[in-house]
């Protein structure tokens, strides 16, 4: 019979640093509305990183300046009014503006307390200008694959095929979509499918617009980018001794183990006994596994208390810890005696802390480079876009190369064909 003898350590030890500090905001109600109400439509303050130069949530001060200054920017309330042109076609504030009030509407609905009229102004000009630039920026790629299609700026031509292509995407829209959203919405006809979606702040032509758009989109980007670029054994190696560090990995181990905690017993004395008896059996039956899964206190006592690659630091117990990547291979461990109870482990294997092989990481980089080109691929041709695809806005600052709006609605019509080949 083995003799279990007590492994014990300073129970004393030092939890470290606290995560996460509540940090008591002295700041007004107002503020706070403001807080709330951006947050809720989730802005997560990009926009006050380009204003303040920061990224965390800004100060009262901060947050009142850009208020005020937002008052002298355009805020566009007829659904008549051009808020955007996209080569030769405009873009008018009604195709965004039921989602901009549904959306409010859900906004308001979380924040408990009467919001002052300058804050919702605000908060309503910035999701105007977020949906438009998503819009302006699907209807410049519908352009641009439009212009691929017939080589041609002769606006018959354009016409031309832009109805045919409108004309097999809307097709598709109905014969996939529109049985998807009928499921969604628990609806048999489209009459009832177009009164649900008003309600929620959309509508039928909307989805069939947005979806025919989007797909246009969709197969110009695909058309341009190769999804499987062809990546060197070069490449890989040159992206490994680039970042080593990615690769280090700390050591590891894998182990059975047997636990009792303190708290199910009336004193120390009964959890030793538990333990002690568990390790016993564990010693002359062979499976250390059964007996955990039978009698073990352990959060994994249902896998057998087999834990599976774990780094080292990553343990809330220090004791326990140390032992695990202290102890021989394959050899049962005395009673440890840890902060939460007692235990027994026996570890099966274990690897040094180190840089993995590029043999275990190449598939790895493999994919990452592969990512990257793909994303630089993208990049050069939302460029290209740009370029071939002249774009008006009433936000030009929010979509690169744009060109402010600045001609009345009666001269929309008549544009000339500004879109480049």
């Amino acid at each position: 019979m083995p003799t279990f003898t007590r492994v014990v350590r300073n129970p004393s030890r030092r939890f470290g640093e606290r995560v996460r500090q509540v940090l008591v905001a002295q700041s007004t109600d107002r503020h706070r509305i403001i807080w709330q109400l951006t947050l809720a439509i989730g802005f997560c303050f990009v926009w006050v990183g380009q204003v303040t130069g920061q990224r965390t949530r800004p100060s009262q001060q901060d947050m009142q300046a850009i208020i005020d200054a937002s008052a002298e920017t355009p805020l566009p309330t007829d659904p008549a009014t051009v808020v955007a042109v996209v080569g030769n076609t405009p873009l008018l504030f009604g195709e965004i503006k039921p989602q901009i009030d549904a959306q409010m509407k859900r906004t308001m609905g979380k924040v408990n307390q009467e919001v002052p009229e300058d804050q919702i102004r605000f908060a309503r000009l910035r999701l105007t200008r977020g949906l438009l630039s998503r819009t302006i920026q699907t209807r410049m790629m519908r352009e641009a694959f439009l212009l691929d299609q017939v080589a041609t700026q002769a606006a018959d031509k354009r016409r031309e095929a832009d109805q045919t292509m409108q004309a097999k995407a809307r097709q598709l829209f109905f014969e996939t979509e529109i049985p998807d959203l009928m499921k969604r919405f628990d609806v048999k006809t489209t009459t009832d499918l177009d009164e649900k979606l008003r309600s929620e702040g959309t509508s039928l032509r909307f989805k069939e617009t947005e979806f025919v758009d989007g797909m246009l989109g969709h197969l110009y980007l695909k058309s341009k980018v190769n999804q499987d670029p062809a990546i060197s054994l070069s490449e890989i190696l040159q992206y490994y001794q680039a970042h080593r560090e990615d690769f280090s990995r700390k050591s590891q181990a894998k182990w059975e183990q047997l636990s009792v905690q303190y708290a199910n017993f009336p004193d120390r004395d009964a959890a030793y006994r538990t333990i002690w008896e568990m390790g016993r059996e564990a010693f002359f039956g062979g499976n250390m596994q059964a007996v955990a899964r039978q009698k073990s206190q352990d959060p994994f006592a249902d896998s057998g208390g087999l834990h599976d690659w774990t780094n080292r630091g990553s343990l809330a117990s220090e004791i326990l810890e140390n032992e695990i990547f202290t102890l021989p291979l394959g050899k049962m461990s005395q009673i440890i005696e840890a902060e939460d109870g007692y235990h027994i482990v026996r570890v099966l294997d274990r690897t040094e802390a180190g840089v993995r092989p590029l043999a275990d990481v190449q598939d790895e980089i493999r994919d990452i480079i592969k990512q990257e080109k793909i994303a630089q691929a993208q990049k050069d041709v939302f460029t290209e876009v740009r370029r071939r695809v002249p774009v008006w806005s009433l936000y030009p600052d929010d979509i690169p190369d744009c060109k402010p709006l600045s001609m009345p609605a009666s001269e929309v019509a008549s544009l000339p064909s500004a879109t480049k080949q």
